[in-house]
């Protein structure tokens, strides 16, 4: 009999949610590339939205090479369990999707402009996977600080699934809220394609200009 884990097509509830701990699973300190902060206090100039696209390895080397991103980490958010371990998340049992916290500076990059990026890195018609990578860990998702910024994310998810529509794609699965916690990951994950430079990515957009 095989064994099949019902979490990588759907969240756990409450009551299936993994403990977590109280006690983050990582200080966050320089950036691997350019020596900047992954973590707070950021520069007042700054702002942040965690994207999910799959898997954060290559998903982070792609927004850390976009001039007006001040700095990146990746991490997990969007689940129910706190400061969760990576094999946690791959469980499936703790409802985080794989993110990149992506801290940028508006005056020198518009949010559309960054989520254009986004919306053409990956395939957001796949729900819970992207391409091999299967589970909801790989769902793709937009979690933006505020109102304004939710408005922004919805209006491109409309603009850029028109364009999907008329290109044969099916309709956008992409999960996108406000004020979700962002739970750093481990520091090996932290641009991890700059210290394993042939490492794994599996980004793979659909071929469709925003």
């Amino acid at each position: 009999m095989f064994f099949t884990n019902p979490f990588k097509s759907r969240l756990p509830d409450a009551s299936e949610a993994l403990a977590g701990r109280n006690t983050p699973i990582l200080n966050p300190g320089a950036h691997a590339v350019h020596g900047r902060p992954i973590g707070a206090p950021f520069p007042e100039e700054v702002q942040l939205v965690q994207l999910g696209l799959g898997c954060f390895w290559g998903a982070e080397r792609l927004f850390w090479t976009q001039e007006g991103v001040y700095s990146t980490a990746v991490g997990y958010a969007g689940g129910k369990t706190p400061n969760p371990t990576y094999e946690e998340v791959c469980s499936g049992q703790t409802g985080h999707s794989e993110v990149v916290l992506v801290a940028f500076q508006p005056a020198l990059l518009s949010l559309e402009a960054l989520l254009a990026r986004f919306w053409e890195g990956h395939d957001p018609t796949q729900g819970n996977r992207q391409g091999n990578d299967i589970g909801t860990q790989y769902r793709s998702v937009i979690y933006t600080e505020d109102a304004d910024m939710l408005e922004i994310a919805r209006a491109s998810a409309k603009h850029y699934g028109q364009k999907l529509s008329a290109s044969g794609f099916g309709k956008v699965t992409t999960e996108i809220k406000s004020g979700q916690p962002f739970y750093y990951a481990e520091d090996y994950h932290q641009q991890y394609l700059h210290k394993v430079p042939n490492g794994y990515c599996g980004l793979s957009g659909c071929n469709v200009r925003y």
